[in-house]
């Protein structure tokens, strides 16, 4: 798509994927961009994430991947297949990076590494005239609509055609995403769902000598099984992490949504851990029983019978008293269906992303904000959120490359109004 009229400007808020795709799409169109972040780079969240190996997205079946959005699939759909994870795969081939395939289905760039990425990406942008703005923090608008942006020289005031918003949340303040557009979007009438942890760990009231001895372990080869606020009942086996004040990783992260979910209708959510989801309950009975009959203490043949050592030993004392260990079926029923009950969502600032954000109810099929014309919004500011596994990224550069290209339907249309 080509813009009508090339003397209309844009300004695109925030330098994450987003924000990016949006001002690429536009540069792409002949329109003259100027993007904008806080921070003394742009990026910054986006090369956190390649820090362990930057995940681009999923190659899984792409009804499946779709169905990872949840609630929100609907709003996304359109979107996601614009952009789907081979359309993305293609294009980061396009800036000189090679894919390859995890054994998960993840897709990762060769060298695993966001840094490469990003910089063939800015160096491309450049070509295309897009102006890059760093240090500067939008502060809202003004009393004529203009964006009004602090930087190291003072505030400074800009006034574009449109505008694409592409702030981020507010997981990770400390890279950019700090929620702190929410009040200005209200207060312009824009509807905005509260942000919340998502991705994240879950508080858990732990005795003394579990959060000191235990606090940072490792809980391999566990299944976690939870029933949601709707009555579904999810499980799935991976690994989690036991921390001082309570449990993370990604087996946590991938039942944010539920657990969260239940926590705000019933204040606590329980959710159950196998904790060898390898053998079944019976071969558990036969093992637990021949302790009797054995002369090691328990810790000894818990660990050379059954693999049930360190935390799990711990978890297990947790939720078992002394004389609980008499009782083979009640041992047996928390080995398979440990307990586990969390109050709260750690903070957000902690959490890999968040929840909540710009409602979609509230813009157009352009990603214009209803009450804000000219004024778009793209990424994870948007009330959606996806577990980890490329999915994010996936969709903040979906609605990125849609917000981009509303903006020049929209330009198009108010040139021949």
């Amino acid at each position: 798509m080509k813009l009508n009229n090339s003397s209309k400007t844009v300004a695109v808020v925030g330098g994450g994927p987003a924000g990016l795709m949006a001002a690429e799409v536009l540069s792409d169109a002949g329109v003259q961009v100027d993007v904008f972040d806080a921070m003394p780079s742009f990026g910054r969240k986006f090369l956190l994430a390649g820090i362990g190996g930057l995940n681009i997205t999923h190659s899984e079946d792409y009804s499946k991947f779709c169905s990872r959005y949840a609630d929100k699939q609907p709003h996304l759909q359109a979107t996601l297949d614009l952009f789907t994870p081979k359309q993305l795969c293609a294009w980061v081939h396009g800036l000189g990076i090679e894919t390859f395939v995890g054994t998960s289905g993840r897709v990762f760039p060769k060298e695993m590494k966001a840094a490469p990425m990003l910089r063939a990406w800015l160096h491309r942008l450049r070509g295309k005239g897009v102006r890059m703005h760093v240090r500067h923090r939008w502060q809202g608008w003004g009393v004529q609509g203009q964006l009004q942006f602090k930087t190291p020289g003072g505030l400074i005031e800009h006034s574009p055609t449109a505008t694409v918003l592409a702030l981020g949340g507010a997981s990770w303040p400390k890279l950019g995403s700090d929620g702190a557009w929410v009040p200005w979007l209200r207060g312009a009438g824009v509807e905005v769902a509260d942000l919340e942890s998502a991705n994240c760990g879950f508080e858990v009231n732990w005795s003394d000598y579990l959060r000191e001895k235990f606090a940072g372990a490792p809980l391999k080869s566990v299944a976690l099984k939870f029933t949601s606020v709707q009555g579904h009942v999810v499980e799935r086996q991976g690994e989690m992490v036991i921390g001082r004040h309570g449990v993370e990783g990604s087996l946590v992260y991938a039942f944010s949504r539920e657990i969260r979910q239940c926590l705000n209708a019933q204040g606590s959510a329980t959710f159950l851990l196998d904790l060898l989801p390898g053998r079944s309950a019976d071969r558990v009975r036969s093992e637990v029983a021949g302790w009797a009959r054995s002369s090691q203490s328990m810790s000894s043949y818990f660990k050379s019978k059954l693999g049930i050592a360190g935390v799990k030993l711990a978890l297990l004392h947790e939720v078992l008293g002394k004389d609980d260990f008499r009782n083979i079926d009640q041992v047996v029923a928390t080995i398979k269906e440990l307990p586990i009950t969390v109050h709260a969502t750690r903070p957000i600032d902690e959490a890999i992303s968040t929840a909540g954000g710009v409602r979609f109810e509230g813009m157009d099929s352009n990603y214009m904000l209803s009450n804000k014309p000219g004024t778009f919004a793209a990424g994870e500011m948007l009330d959606w959120e996806a577990p980890t596994g490329g999915y994010l990224l996936t969709a903040c550069f979906a609605t990125g490359m849609a917000a981009g290209q509303g903006v020049l339907r929209w330009l198009n249309d108010s040139s021949t109004d």
